[in-house]
């Protein structure tokens, strides 16, 4: 898989806000699918589908545990969406900085 594709996992899994709910739900901890699904009005399979797109994104990893399912965070996917936007953010400010200085010796 490219890192474009990888990116667009990551960015699109993050796109969804029940994601974003699981994924900051894991923040505090591990947790059995079960537990990640009780707060939502969807089904377990609904859930289930969720938790499928993270883990394709690498967002979040799947161990078990007898019959459980447990889940956790995988901060290295995040942190490369992480650098992808701060490396966008740079590019931006560099042409921002570029056109003030160019604004800036016009006036004079």
């Amino acid at each position: 898989m490219s890192d474009a594709s990888k990116l667009d996992n990551i960015l699109g899994a993050l796109a969804d806000p029940t994601r974003r709910a699981i994924l900051l739900r894991l923040s505090r901890g591990d947790a059995r699918v079960t537990d990640l699904a009780a707060p939502f009005a969807i089904s377990l399979n609904s859930v289930s589908k969720h938790i499928r797109i993270l883990e394709r994104a690498r967002l979040i990893e799947r161990r078990r545990l007898g019959r459980e399912h447990v889940l956790s965070r995988n901060l290295r996917a995040l942190n490369e969406a992480a650098a992808w936007i701060e490396t966008l953010q740079a590019k931006w400010h560099s042409r921002i900085d570029r056109l003030e200085k160019a604004l800036d010796e016009e006036e004079s």
